[in-house]
């Protein structure tokens, strides 16, 4: 039982900070442009 006083905090700051990447990946605008980035998969230009 001792042991879950260190993987009670240790998961919610991982689980933190998981939410926290996320939420600065959509404050970056890192998901804006889905299609964008399809059409660039396709084009045959370098």
């Amino acid at each position: 039982m001792n042991v879950l006083v260190f993987l009670i905090p240790i998961s919610l700051s991982l689980g933190g900070l998981g939410i926290w990447a996320f939420v600065w990946t959509l404050k970056s605008h890192q998901y804006d442009d889905p299609s964008g980035d399809a059409a660039r998969i396709l084009a045959e230009e370098e």
